[in-house]
C-alpha cells in the first residue's frame, strides 16, 4: 500500500517564457535540492515551455521507473543527445526498445563481465607501472585514460592505438557541449540552428563516427577470416533478434557509442570521486589497505576476489551515493493513463527524478553529506526504501552496464590502491552537473607509493 502522499505543489515562480531555466541553469543541483527542501516531494515547475514534475520520494520514484511502458515514454533529451547516441537503446521506446535491448543485453551479462575482469585489472596495473612516487596528477584525466583503455579493449578487442585518444577527445567535447545545452537556452533551439557550441558538437560526433565506422569495418573483415570475436563489438555485429534480423550498420554504431559512454565516462567519474573522498578519509583508506592486504596478499585482484572485497565495494557504493555520475535519470513523459500515487498525471507532463537529490535526503541517509562507506556494512538495502539509492536508474530501463561499472570500479580501486595512495589536494571541490557529474575544476593529487616491504603491496 502506498504510504507517501502524492500531493503536487507549485514550485518557485519563473520568468515569462523562460520559466525556471535561469535558476536551473546556474546550478541544477542546488535548484533541485531547493525544490525538495522548500516545497516537498512532488513539485511542479517550468523549464522554458516545458511543464515538469520533480519527484524526490523513493516510493514515487519506484512507481515512475517501474511503470508500464504504455504509461510513460523516455523523453527526447535534447538535440545534442540525439546527435551523440542516435537511435540506440537508451533513446528508444516501445517495441523498438524491447528489440534493441534484447540484442544488446547478452553482451553485458554477468558471464561476459566476468570475462572482461582480467582486462580491467591488467589496465589498472599498467597505469601504476607508469606512475612514480611523488608525481602530480590530474585525477579525472588519469581515471579517464584508465577507463578509456578498458572500454576500447573490451568493446573493440584491442587498444586501437592513437585512435583511442581521438575517440576519447571527441567524446569529451561531445559530453561538455551536451551538458551545457541541457542547462541553457540551447535545449529549445530548433534543429536547424547552428550555434558555435552545436558546430563543435557536430565536429566531435563526426570524428567519433569516422573512427567507429573504421573499427566496425575492420571487425567485420576480421570476422570473415577468424569467426566471431569475444569483444562487445563482435557480439553486436553477430546479434540477431527473434526474427533473425541483425542490427543495421547505423544501429551497431549507436549501440557501440552508448556502451562506450556508459563504460568510460560513468566509471571514470565514479573513480575520480572515490579518490577524492578516500583522500579526505584516512580511516576509510586504512580499512581499504587492510582489506587488500588480507584478501589479495600481494597479488592482483581477480573476478573471484570481487565478492570478498566488501569494503572496496562499499566505497564505490558510497561514492555513487554522494556523487552519482548520472545526476538525473532520463526524464519520462506521461502518456494517457499515467498514474502516480493513485492520481492521474496529465498526458505530456515531463516527470523528473534525481539520484543527487534523493541520495542526499536525511530521511534515508543520516548526515547525508558525510562519506560513510560503513552505511553499507549490514546490507541496508533491506532497510532502505526501494530507490533511495538508484545511481543506475531502475525498473526495466535500468542501465545495462551497471554490473560492468561496479566490477570495473571495484577492481580498479583494488589494483591501484595496492601500490599507491592518491593524496588529493585539500579543499572543497564543486561538482559540475553536465552530461556527467564531474569536478568543476581539475582535481590535483600527489601519488604516494606504498612501502615495497609491506606484505600486501602488489608484486609486479
Amino acid at each position: 500500500m502506498p504510504t507517501a502522499p502524492y500531493l503536487p505543489v507549485a514550485g518557485p515562480r519563473g520568468l515569462p517564457l523562460l520559466g525556471n531555466l535561469p535558476a536551473f541553469g546556474r546550478d541544477p543541483l542546488a535548484f533541485l535540492e531547493r525544490l525538495r527542501d522548500d516545497f516537498g516531494d512532488v513539485v511542479t515547475w517550468s523549464l522554458g515551455p516545458m511543464r515538469i514534475i520533480s519527484l524526490s520520494h523513493p516510493e514515487h520514484i519506484a512507481q515512475l521507473l517501474e511503470a508500464d511502458e504504455r504509461c510513460y515514454k523516455t523523453s527526447d533529451t535534447g538535440w545534442g543527445f540525439r546527435q551523440l547516441l542516435g537511435d540506440g537503446v537508451a533513446r528508444s521506446n516501445g517495441a523498438d526498445w524491447r528489440r534493441k535491448r534484447a540484442l544488446v543485453q547478452p553482451a553485458v551479462r554477468p558471464r561476459q563481465v566476468r570475462a572482461y575482469a582480467t582486462t580491467m585489472v591488467d589496465s589498472a596495473v599498467a597505469l601504476t607501472d607508469r606512475w612514480q612516487d611523488g608525481s602530480r596528477i590530474d585525477v579525472l584525466r588519469e581515471m579517464s585514460l584508465l577507463t578509456q583503455r578498458i572500454v576500447v579493449r573490451t568493446l573493440f578487442g584491442n587498444d586501437v592505438g592513437d585512435q583511442a585518444r581521438a575517440l576519447g577527445d571527441a567524446m569529451a567535447v561531445a559530453g561538455r557541449e551536451i551538458g551545457a545545452e541541457l542547462r541553457g537556452i540551447g535545449l529549445f533551439l530548433p534543429p536547424w540552428a547552428r550555434t558555435p557550441a552545436r558546430r563543435r558538437l557536430l565536429h566531435a560526433v563526426a570524428a567519433l563516427d569516422t573512427e567507429i565506422d573504421r573499427l566496425i569495418r575492420a571487425r567485420q573483415a576480421a570476422q570473415g577470416v577468424a569467426g566471431e570475436g569475444s569483444d562487445l563489438l563482435s557480439r553486436l555485429l553477430t546479434a540477431r533478434d527473434e526474427e533473425g534480423r541483425p542490427l543495421t550498420p547505423r544501429g551497431v554504431r549507436d549501440e557501440a557509442v552508448t556502451l562506450w559512454f556508459a563504460g568510460h565516462e560513468t566509471t571514470s567519474s565514479a573513480l575520480t570521486w572515490s579518490w577524492y573522498l578516500l583522500s579526505a578519509s584516512p580511516c576509510a583508506r586504512e580499512r581499504l589497505t587492510a582489506e587488500l592486504d588480507r584478501v589479495l596478499v600481494g597479488r592482483p585482484p581477480t573476478i573471484d576476489d570481487y565478492e570478498q572485497l566488501t569494503w572496496t565495494q562499499q566505497i564505490v557504493k558510497e561514492a555513487l551515493r554522494l556523487y552519482p555520475p548520472g545526476w538525473m535519470v532520463p526524464p519520462r513523459v506521461a502518456r494517457d493513463g499515467a498514474v502516480l500515487g493513485g492520481r492521474p498525471v496529465p498526458a505530456g507532463t515531463m516527470v523528473w527524478c534525481s539520484p543527487w537529490v534523493t541520495h542526499r535526503d536525511p530521511r534515508w541517509f543520516p548526515d547525508p553529506t558525510a562519506f560513510r562507506p560503513e552505511r553499507w556494512d549490514t546490507d541496508p538495502l533491506h532497510a532502505l526504501p526501494q530507490h533511495a539509492w538508484f545511481p543506475f536508474g531502475g525498473g526495466t530501463r535500468s542501465c545495462l552496464g551497471a554490473r560492468f561499472a561496479l566490477v570495473e570500479a571495484t577492481l580498479a580501486i583494488a589494483a591501484l590502491a595496492q601500490r599507491f595512495h592518491i593524496d588529493v589536494d585539500p579543499g572543497e571541490v564543486t561538482p559540475s552537473a553536465g552530461l556527467q557529474l564531474q569536478p568543476a575544476t581539475p582535481l590535483r593529487a600527489t601519488l604516494r607509493a606504498l612501502p615495497a616491504d609491506r606484505p600486501g603491496v602488489l608484486r609486479v
